[in-house]
């Protein structure tokens, strides 16, 4: 009796052990931008499909939905939204207020069920993004219990892309508005306007790409015929941003970048500065913007639907001093022109290198920062302006133009900028007047190969880092060699995939006994680091045969032009040196990364498409990169004769 006494509390002591090492405190969870607060408890909650998304709040409707879309998106769970009362297991939603007055914080708490609360809807938004964060990471849907409170330090987290020099279509610009959202960027700058260097076109202006990316009604035929947006597109993707919290600032760039305009309008480039300068001395160049910025400003339901409207204002010639003042009479109006729309003016910095004597309004102004020798940030602010941190030597990024940035040094960063820094002036972290910062993507070099998927992977690890930064500023507790590993482990955002990535795979991750024409594939791309490989009979096929295809690329079995192996995306056409025998089976292995594309046949490297250098002049001092890179389209076999066998999709 003694000793099954002994064996009794012996086990007892074991389970309650045993207990103890499941019910541990949870620790900080990882999600990007690091929460401020959080406060573990003992144990996890699972999400299953049971629970429902309770809302305390009709204005919290649209929200939930979202959220449920992408919770059965991401992890296949199928909720519903429900008001009321929320039951073990429930996502509960509600405006209740959480410690901070921020606007955009809110609080979660995880026990037996999850409780969000916030100030605005747009806290309740940015709760659902944690969550999901935290449930991507576990693959089980389990949720560490303990209690956060989140909030931004910095109002204003922005990115912004140049559309001028290279379409990006509006898919991309709509996956990019759920890209951000995700990371809790709020602020999307959409560069409309510009035009290339002339030195590498001939030094012509006549020949030098220009482009204006929005369809115009009032000046029919100026919208690029390359690429643009119509006006329902544009608004479109301005409602969508709007619902995933998002502010889009439409920039059309004026009175410098501007050969777009005068090769619609000559008479209104100036002869003195270029045909990229609008001729400031000129009544015909105020008509023009004039009536430009109307046609989307004008209206009870504009084309420019959110409260900022940029104006550009940069790099324009400070050469003379009637120049300069001109130059501060065209900012100062249409500061006010766009303010009697009733919207906010943004504008770059440029009133330093543009001293003078005609005054520029200043008062509820956003300054973009991002030169201090255009503008000294310390003498904008006591001007009156906002400002937002945008320092070219550490934010700009221009794809393989061999200055700036190919890709932003994430760790010092990480490691050292907030905000608050512009160029060498450091302001206090809660300067009222610094609203925050933005990272910007300049395609300097048009024509130069880069793709929509190269840009996107060079701003993919600086989102991440710079949601971190702009969030929390110096807050940040993870060292950056670990943040730089975990945060592979998240999404880009619910359903979007830009960079075709096999999350956490490596090997093969995908295979094909046999294909034939037409057939489709449920793996439609495979991003960087990939070897697609095949055997290919085919016979009887013309130029322009297309062997595979997804929305963003095409693979030719033969050239449209030369009839050899290639491929082609963003406009641009790429072969091998290679041209694929007919009626006689052959071994293919192409291998992609972000710097090269590589044909092998029958297991030897027959070719590489590289980056390359292209000279403009004989003394070899004009030069530009030109890239060859292929994400590899799989999502639909293409119409050809022939067969292919034994494919094989394999990440290195």
């Amino acid at each position: 009796m003694k000793k099954r006494t002994i064996l009794l509390l012996f086990i007892l002591c074991c389970s309650s052990y045993v207990s103890l090492i499941s019910a541990k405190v949870q620790p900080k969870p990882f999600v990007i931008p690091e929460l401020q607060h959080w406060k573990g408890a003992n144990g996890e909650l699972k999400i299953t499909d049971r629970a429902s998304v309770v809302i305390a709040d009709e204005a919290l409707r649209a929200i939930a939905e979202n959220f449920v879309s992408d919770l059965q998106t991401m992890f296949g769970l199928k909720l519903e939204v429900k008001a009321g009362k929320a039951k073990s297991g429930d996502i509960w939603l509600s405006m209740t207020a959480p410690e901070s007055t921020n606007e955009e914080a809110y609080s979660i708490d995880i026990r037996n069920q999850v409780k969000v609360g916030a100030n605005r809807p747009i806290g309740v938004l940015w709760a659902t993004r944690t969550l999901l964060q935290m449930l991507e990471q576990s693959p089980e849907r389990m949720l560490p219990k303990g209690t956060i409170q989140d909030y931004p330090n910095y109002p204003i987290r922005g990115f912004m892309l140049d559309c001028g020099r290279k379409f990006f279509t509006i898919d991309f610009l709509r996956d990019y508005v759920r890209f951000m959202s995700y990371y809790k960027m709020n602020t999307f700058q959409i560069h409309l306007n510009d035009n290339a260097f002339k030195q590498y076109f001939e030094n012509d202006w006549s020949k030098t790409p220009a482009a204006f990316r929005l369809e115009s009604e009032t000046f029919p035929g100026l919208a690029a015929a390359d690429g643009h947006y119509t006006k329902q597109e544009f608004i479109d993707l301005q409602v969508l941003a709007e619902q995933l919290g998002v502010n889009i600032i439409p920039e059309i760039d004026a009175p410098a970048h501007t050969l777009a305009f005068t090769h619609y309008k000559p008479e209104i480039g100036s002869k003195e500065y270029g045909m990229d300068h609008l001729d400031l001395f000129n009544p015909a160049t105020y008509e023009f913007m004039d009536a430009l910025f109307k046609e989307y400003l004008e209206g009870e339901h504009p084309v420019f639907r959110g409260p900022i409207v940029h104006i550009g204002t940069d790099e324009y010639s400070n050469a003379k001093k009637e120049v300069v003042e001109k130059f501060r009479y065209f900012t100062d109006h249409y500061i006010k022109y766009v303010e009697s729309f009733g919207k906010k003016a943004a504008m770059w910095g440029a009133l330093t290198h543009a001293k003078g004597d005609t005054p520029v309004k200043s008062e509820n102004v956003l300054m973009n920062c991002w030169y201090n020798g255009y503008a000294q940030p310390r003498d904008m602010k006591a001007q009156g302006y906002d400002l937002i941190s945008v320092p070219d030597g550490l934010l700009y990024i221009v794809p393989e133009a061999g200055y700036y940035y190919n890709y932003l040094n994430g760790k010092y960063l990480y490691e050292n900028w907030t905000p608050a820094v512009i160029g060498k002036e450091v302001f206090a972290d809660d300067d009222p007047q610094v609203k925050g910062g933005m990272f910007a993507v300049w395609n300097d070099h048009a024509g130069n190969g880069i793709s929509q998927k190269d840009v996107h992977h060079r701003v993919w690890p600086a989102m991440q880092v710079l949601s971190a930064k702009m969030w929390t500023g110096k807050q940040v507790t993870m060292p950056f060699d670990e943040f730089n590993v975990r945060r592979e482990m998240l999404s880009e955002a619910p359903g979007v995939n830009i960079l075709a990535r096999v999350k956490g795979a490596k090997g093969e991750v995908f295979s094909r006994d046999t294909l034939r024409s037409g057939d489709r594939n449920d793996l439609p791309e495979i991003g960087y680091g990939y070897r697609v490989e095949f055997t290919l009979r085919a016979t009887g096929n013309t130029n322009g045969t297309r062997l595979f295809r997804s929305p963003d690329a095409v693979v030719y079995l033969r050239d449209p032009e030369n009839g050899k192996f290639g491929f082609a995306r963003d406009g641009y056409r790429y072969t091998f040196d290679y041209e694929i025998p007919d009626n006689q089976p052959v071994r293919l292995a192409i291998e992609g990364d972000s710097q090269t594309t590589k044909l092998y046949v029958d297991g030897r490297l027959h070719d590489t498409l590289k980056k390359e250098t292209v000279f403009f002049d004989q003394a070899k001092k004009t030069k530009r990169a030109y890239i060859q890179t292929l994400v590899f389209p799989l999502a639909e076999v293409g119409p050809f004769k022939g067969e292919i066998t034994d494919l094989r999709v394999i990440v290195k």
